[in-house]
């Protein structure tokens, strides 16, 4: 970087410097758990020739910490891809089923708000659609933290409930089925050009709840990217000029997977992939009745602890998901 001439090339630059960061964020905490593992062997060799019972009891709260610290790396060093950095955007749809499905999505998007505030991400709701009766029609967040991106593209696809139903009155077994969308931000690393010539923008009325205010005003956005067809919608904010900002930032992380893959296929997978919300696609079942458990079906993971997953515990299904990736 302190090459003559490096920074004429601003593009070149910044793909070096891209990739730099993305080397330091596994470099510099390999090294750093590097020096607490010889200091660990140093007050073991001093153990083994003066015992300490101090020393003892520190080297034992230490130890306990540094192999879920050695996994954490190891599976941060799987996230090598220039768009894992990024945030991301998670929309989530209801497959067909009224009620049933459309509250299954709400519970989906709870569990994903609970794991980002685990991990210590930030979430905005993009566009919220209530259901009309209960649940969510759509859902749309930004998410913005660390690694986002990287760790949130295991949860793309179809999601499968199986419950005793609280809106069957005969309480019967119901199957219901969400999809689950996840696309990178672009990054200000990233350059999305859009002319205005591309875009065509349509306003109209909320529907469902939300007020008079958002039902009596043209405050929904409609953006439709006319070179590639991709369509995008808001409708959440009581401004339209919230709701276009919206619009053009999930439109933006659209147009920036649709650049990172080279054909459709790639594109679809990186997007979730475009299956029906329905039986046999599904990537996860999450049973509450007649026994509790959650299966990934892609690395064959379950986990008994339903209501622990269901509060955002999906670490176990993440790291899977993605030793699986790189050991396939």
């Amino acid at each position: 970087m302190a090459a003559p001439g490096f920074w004429e090339d601003a593009e070149g630059a910044q793909r070096v410097v891209t990739e730099l960061k993305s080397l330091r964020r596994v470099v510099e905490p390999y090294r750093e758990l590097s020096r607490e593992l010889e200091d660990a062997e140093g007050m073991a060799a001093l153990l083994s020739q003066e015992p300490d019972e101090s020393i003892a009891l520190e080297l034992e709260e230490q130890s306990k910490t540094l192999l879920p610290r050695v996994q954490q790396l190891e599976i941060r060093s799987l996230l090598s891809n220039e768009s894992d950095a990024h945030g991301a955007i998670l929309s989530i749809h209801p497959g067909a089923g009224g009620t049933e499905s459309q509250d299954w999505a709400e519970m989906l998007l709870r569990m994903y708000l609970r794991f980002i505030e685990r991990r210590g991400w930030s979430a905005q709701v993009l566009d919220l659609q209530p259901g009309d009766e209960a649940g969510i029609k759509d859902a749309t967040i930004q998410v913005d933290g660390e690694l986002a991106y990287g760790y949130l593209k295991a949860e793309r696809g179809v999601h499968r409930l199986v419950r005793i139903s609280p809106y069957d009155a005969q309480h019967r077994r119901h199957t219901s089925f969400a999809s689950v969308f996840v696309y990178p931000q672009a990054g200000d690393d990233v350059k999305i050009e859009i002319r205005d010539g591309d875009l065509r923008i349509d306003t109209y009325r909320a529907s469902g709840a939300g007020g008079q205010h958002v039902n009596k005003t043209e405050s929904a956005v409609r953006i439709t990217h006319l070179p590639s067809g991709v369509v995008v919608q808001c409708q959440n904010e009581r401004s339209q000029h919230r709701n276009r900002d919206a619009a053009m930032k999930i439109l933006m992380a659209r147009l920036y997977a649709m650049r990172l893959e080279e054909d459709k296929e790639r594109m679809n997978s990186l997007g979730g992939g475009k299956k029906d919300i329905a039986w046999g696609n599904q990537i996860r079942s999450y049973v509450f009745q007649p026994y509790t458990q959650v299966k990934d079906h892609r690395t064959d993971l379950v986990v008994t602890d339903v209501q622990a997953v269901m509060d955002g515990d999906l670490d176990p299904f993440v790291d899977a998901y993605l030793r699986m990736k790189e050991h396939p």
